[in-house]
C-alpha cells in the first residue's frame, strides 16, 4: 500500500469514528482549522448548485460555492435574531 492509500484510509477511519453515533449523540465535536465532512445532497441539489456556480464569472468550485453559501446563511441567521432582539427590546 502507498503512501497516498495509507493516508486515504486513515482519513476514512477517522470520518468513520467521528461519525459514529452522530444521529443519537448531541455533544458537539471540536472543529479544527480546517475540517472534512461528508456531505449526503440528492443530485438535483447538486444540480442547481453546479448551474449557480457556472454563472458566476471564473472558476469556482463546488466547496468554494457550498462554503459562501453557508456562510451567507449563517449571516441571515444572525441578522435576524439580532432583529427579532431589537423588536422584542423595543416592543416588549
Amino acid at each position: 500500500m502507498n503512501r497516498e492509500q495509507n493516508e486515504n484510509l486513515a482519513l476514512d477511519a477517522t470520518a468513520s469514528w467521528r461519525h459514529f453515533g452522530a444521529m443519537t449523540e448531541s455533544i458537539p465535536s471540536p472543529v479544527r482549522d480546517l475540517d472534512r465532512i461528508n456531505l449526503r445532497l440528492p443530485p438535483k441539489t447538486f444540480a442547481a448548485v453546479d448551474a449557480a456556480r457556472l454563472k458566476r464569472s471564473g472558476q469556482i468550485s463546488r466547496n468554494t460555492w457550498l462554503t459562501e453559501a453557508v456562510q451567507e446563511k449563517l449571516a441571515r441567521e444572525a441578522a435576524n435574531a439580532a432583529a427579532s432582539d431589537e423588536d422584542v427590546r423595543l416592543h416588549g
